[in-house]
């Protein structure tokens, strides 16, 4: 979901960021080798373990996690504003094992919190296209995203309640994780069909979530979120509705999940490849806008495209359908190949992405001596309701030129090369076939946006 930047002078402090992050690491790995010879470089986080005190508060149940990602992308040619962006997120999550803290068996706790800064513009304002091409843009502000209590029953049932995000467990492709662009994770067609992008970074929203371990390779997960996590009556950026996450809309009907997983040849002993394979849905209930259709002053039903449409058609309720494969497919000593594919339909009629598909691979120690490095590369296809696509042509016929939208392709490789185990610096190329669907640029409106050239440099840090 594309969002509207915060237009803050955050630019330079975001660029400072980065280069800071990347100073500190290599000072502190210089400092490490004349007091601990290389295991600063070793260690599962930059700042180890506090002196024990790290160690201490885990066997208590209690872990804090600290992160930072920052990344600057640069649109080389076409798209909408040729120029780069910086973006950055700082995470602070803290996870609680109520067992081991209070002794209340099978009860966990989490929550989340980010601060985002920008450069005041982003990658996806600068490409104009429908998915972003951060996994991380977000409106710049500090907010609350998830903080939930979770009840485990035999180790067959658990309970999570509180404020939920769907992607990070619905319709998510392990392999498709080691790319960038946000349509690898919350799926551009669940994000472009739902209403204000769904239940998903960086806005979650109140739910409940059932997860049920059926058999020893069959998950099923059920879930009900707040239809609308934007909050009552936004009609902006919904972001900026929601600005700190602590809105916790119960508004815009409810939003239902369920996703069968089937996990194959999991176990270490396993002599087959593993695999995960997912089949899902979603039902939204609340009023859905017709792509194409509108009511004029007398209610009756017109093109949106004629001046007499005073307002819209509504359907009651939207539904998607969605699969998911992630097969490892060959395995070497320190090397391995991984391959997804993830497809999903929607109802042409109120959705403006009525088809998706996405793909790609990741082979894990690409090159010699680099066995946790990832090479993978994804592309994504984001077809254009037929509704949308039929108001198009309804503007054409009255304003011969208006550019009919039909789809929007992207094609990314990326690298994510494991300096030590608590940092990443991930290289990034992508290509943005149509962005917008095939739109009208806003600087030039004669003319559609140009296929989009991105290239870009992450550097991820685990404090």
């Amino acid at each position: 979901m594309g969002a509207v930047p915060d237009k803050q002078p955050t630019y330079r402090f975001g660029a400072l960021a980065l280069a800071a992050a990347v100073t500190i690491a290599l000072s502190v790995g210089a400092q490490a080798a004349e007091k601990q010879p290389a295991s600063v470089w070793d260690q599962p986080t930059l700042t180890g373990d506090w002196d024990g005190a790290r160690s201490a508060f885990k066997a208590k149940g209690i872990e804090v996690t600290l992160n930072y990602i920052g990344e600057t992308l640069a649109l080389l040619s076409g798209g909408v504003n040729r120029r780069a962006s910086y973006e950055g997120r700082l995470e602070f999550s803290v996870d609680t094992d109520l067992d081991k803290l209070i002794g209340w068996k099978g009860a966990t706790t989490h929550f989340t919190i980010y601060q985002i800064h920008n450069s005041g513009h982003t990658a996806v304002e600068n490409a104009g296209s429908l998915a972003d091409p951060s996994n991380i843009d977000a409106l710049a502000t500090t907010r609350l995203f998830t903080a939930w209590f979770e009840q485990s029953f035999a180790e067959r049932f658990s309970l999570r309640i509180g404020q939920l995000a769907g992607d990070d467990e619905f319709i998510a492709s392990p392999t498709a994780g080691g790319l960038i662009n946000g349509t690898f994770g919350w799926a551009g067609i669940l994000a472009a069909d739902m209403t204000h992008g769904g239940p998903a970074y960086p806005l979650a929203t109140p739910g409940a979530r059932l997860k049920i371990n059926a058999a020893e390779n069959l998950t099923l997960l059920a879930a009900v979120f707040a239809g609308d996590p934007a909050g009552k009556d936004c009609t902006g950026n919904p972001q900026a509705c929601n600005r700190y996450g602590t809105t916790f809309s119960f508004s815009g009907g409810l939003l239902w999940m369920g996703e069968a997983q089937v996990a194959i040849n999991q176990s270490k002993d396993a002599k087959g490849l593993p695999g995960v394979y997912k089949l899902g849905f979603w039902y939204a209930s609340a009023d859905f806008a017709d792509q194409h259709f509108g009511l004029n002053g007398a209610g009756a039903v017109v093109s949106l495209a004629d001046p007499a449409a005073a307002g819209p058609l509504n359907h009651r309720g939207n539904f998607g359908v969605y699969g998911v494969a992630d097969q490892m497919v060959w395995r070497g000593k320190d090397v391995s190949l991984n391959l997804f594919l993830r497809a999903s339909a929607s109802p042409s009629d109120r959705n403006l992405l009525s088809f998706y598909v996405d793909g790609g691979a990741g082979l894990k120690g690409p090159l010699p001596g680099r066995a946790d490095d990832v090479l993978s590369f994804g592309a994504a296809y984001a077809g254009i309701s037929r509704d949308a696509s039929a108001l198009d042509r309804d503007m054409a016929a009255a304003a011969p030129g208006f550019p009919i939208r039909d789809y929007e392709m992207l094609f990314e490789l990326s690298y994510q090369a494991q300096i030590a185990p608590w940092w990443i610096v991930q290289p990034d190329l992508q290509y943005i076939v149509h962005p917008g669907g095939n739109v009208r640029n806003p600087n030039d409106p004669a003319a559609v946006i140009g296929n989009a050239f991105i290239a870009g440099l992450r550097s991820t840090i685990k404090f």
